[in-house]
């Protein structure tokens, strides 16, 4: 299977790339040796850890599970897509000024499950910060900056 290759379109961060890939591509190898965005990290390659999620169509995914082929014309959306005009997003700072980045492999996949929860629940309790991220592993901070960073932005009702 892996001599038989297919043309896609992909919506990355609201471009769109017509791209030739390997049909046993994932989608995290695309994004990060492809198209260059290597925000997406390849921890254990496997699904477990979540280093490798982004959104798909607004929900998160692990993107080295995602055979790229499967997201044909579909809208992803990577870390590098959530800061604006320079600014970072209101989670990406909340992560800086409450210190929930230590070596920072975790923090992409760990922002992109947090956006996905705050976009489809802006108030979300504790217990529900941790169910949302339940997919990421960080090994550095222990969890307790990276959901007080999520809380105060749910606090603040931003996403």
């Amino acid at each position: 299977m892996d001599n038989y290759k297919s043309i896609i379109n992909l919506n990355v961060n609201g471009a769109m790339y017509t791209i030739e890939v390997k049909n046993d591509w994932t989608l995290l190898k695309v994004l990060r040796d492809v198209l260059g965005l290597t925000g997406a990290k390849c921890g254990c390659d496997k699904g477990q850890c979540g280093a490798c999620t982004v959104l798909l169509n607004g929900k998160p995914i692990l993107s080295c599970l995602t055979l790229a082929v499967a997201v044909y014309g579909q809208e992803i959306t990577t870390i590098e897509g959530l800061s604006k005009d320079g600014e970072l997003h209101p989670l990406q700072q909340s992560f800086v000024d409450h210190g929930a980045i230590q070596c920072g492999f975790c923090t992409p996949g760990m922002l992109m499950s947090a956006k996905a929860l705050l976009d489809f629940h802006p108030h979300p309790t504790e217990e529900e910060i941790r169910t949302g991220i339940n997919g990421n592993l960080c090994r550095c901070t222990g969890y307790a900056k990276i959901i007080e960073a999520i809380m105060a932005i749910a606090n603040k009702g931003q996403r």
